[in-house]
């Protein structure tokens, strides 16, 4: 599938999610539960937010991670949280940190990609794009569960289920979707040394 097409079917992605929102919202409004309707609400702010920083900060994300986010905040917000199936789809939770990994990996490579271009830099090692991403993701994993604990710890809450294991496993979770990530990274970059650091401009 072309880039182009990719973008379109993004896009359509996207307009769907809205969509779901806005249904969802007026759908729990009629019928009083206005706990679910924040929650899409919520899902709709959220969707936006994520859209005016991309325009904010004139940054394109290239298609795949572009997916991965929506994709993250449909199973995340809306099949999750909205939906109820947190307690339909086993272990739904690790999935999502799984995805996460995914996601922050595609961030971190990114943000060489902006510096790249931000430097002018005509040569970057294509093997430390990949190891920074890795770390990026696994660092950021970690960040994660620092402010779940201290969310937890500050209002009483129990994101992490006042276990240890949970923790760990969470990060797990997160660090085997970045690892995945940056092997599919590395074996593109070995076939075309250029792939993954090279702008959807310059490659377009």
């Amino acid at each position: 599938m072309s880039r182009k097409k990719k973008q379109q079917f993004n896009a359509i992605f996207e307009i769907g999610l809205y969509a779901v929102c806005i249904l969802s919202a007026v759908y729990y409004t009629l019928h009083e539960v206005y706990a679910k309707s924040f929650q899409a609400i919520l899902t709709l702010t959220v969707l936006l937010l994520i859209r005016g920083m991309v325009r904010w900060t004139k940054t394109e994300l290239f298609p795949t991670l572009r997916f991965s986010v929506l994709f993250f905040v449909a199973l995340a917000m809306l099949i999750g949280n909205l939906f109820g199936f947190y307690g339909v789809i086993p272990y739904l939770d690790k999935i999502e940190h799984l995805l996460s990994g995914v996601i922050l990996c595609f961030i971190g490579l990114l943000v060489i990609r902006k510096m790249i271009q931000k430097q002018g830099m005509s040569e970057f090692p294509p093997p430390i794009a990949v190891w920074f991403s890795l770390f990026f993701a696994v660092a950021m994993a970690g960040c994660w569960e620092i402010y779940e604990f201290t969310v937890d710890r500050l209002f009483g809450l129990n994101s992490q289920n006042g276990s240890l294991t949970d923790t760990m496993l969470d990060i797990l979770c997160g660090t085997a979707g970045a690892a995945g990530t940056a092997l599919f990274l590395a074996y593109r970059a070995k076939r075309h040394p250029l792939s993954i650091l090279a702008s959807d401009e310059a490659r377009s």
